[in-house]
């Protein structure tokens, strides 16, 4: 592939620069992994026409993986576990979806499959692979290093978010549930793991 022109290397903006700062500071470094939740954030937030970091609970993010990207996406929008702005569906995969919870449009976003190759291209001052990784995403246009897919949430947001107030008691464990999360079984209210395998069991 023919080297990018400096035109088309993309200027590390003050809002990708804090966001990087405040996501390596949980880790004492930056990684490519950061770079990409960060940069997946910020142009998911501008296409859904939000200004962030946000600190209300307009933004919802579900993020397909745990570690260094998830951070990478909390530094850049403000979103967080505690807050319940922030999920986690554990797919393996570096990917999210941003949605406005005003109006549920979901934005999918995720890095194109051949960024790790073409990184190279927007940093030839880099030797080594991993730098050229952390430098070329920092600098590559949106469109070569992300792409996009305007999407519909399986389960409604307002099931996603559901209601602080929500308790239930599961009717095998005697647990507490809440965010109504409880499943019911031939009549019977269950909490996830007694109504199907868990992630644990009991030894």
């Amino acid at each position: 592939m023919a080297m990018p022109t400096k035109t088309l290397i993309q200027a590390v903006s003050p809002e990708l620069e804090k966001a990087l700062e405040l996501a390596s500071a949980r880790h004492k470094h930056l990684c490519p992994r950061q770079v990409l939740g960060a940069r997946c954030a910020i142009a998911a937030a501008a296409m859904l026409e939000l200004e962030v970091p946000r600190k209300d609970k307009r933004l919802l993010v579900i993020v397909e993986t745990d570690g260094c990207f998830v951070d990478g996406v909390e530094a850049a929008v403000g979103v967080s576990v505690g807050g319940r702005t922030l999920r986690v569906e554990d797919y393996g995969k570096i990917a999210a979806t941003f949605v406005d919870v005003k109006t549920e449009r979901a934005l999918r976003v995720a890095p194109q499959t051949d960024v790790r190759d073409r990184a190279r291209d927007y940093a030839p001052e880099q030797s080594r692979r991993y730098f050229a990784m952390l430098h070329g995403y920092q600098r590559m246009p949106d469109r070569e290093l992300l792409s996009f897919e305007w999407v519909q949430l399986s389960t409604p947001v307002a099931a996603i978010v559901s209601r602080a107030s929500a308790r239930a008691k599961c009717e095998s464990c005697g647990e507490e549930i809440i965010n109504e999360r409880e499943i019911l079984k031939n009549g019977v209210k269950l909490c996830r793991s007694c109504a199907r395998k868990g992630y644990y069991f009991v030894t």
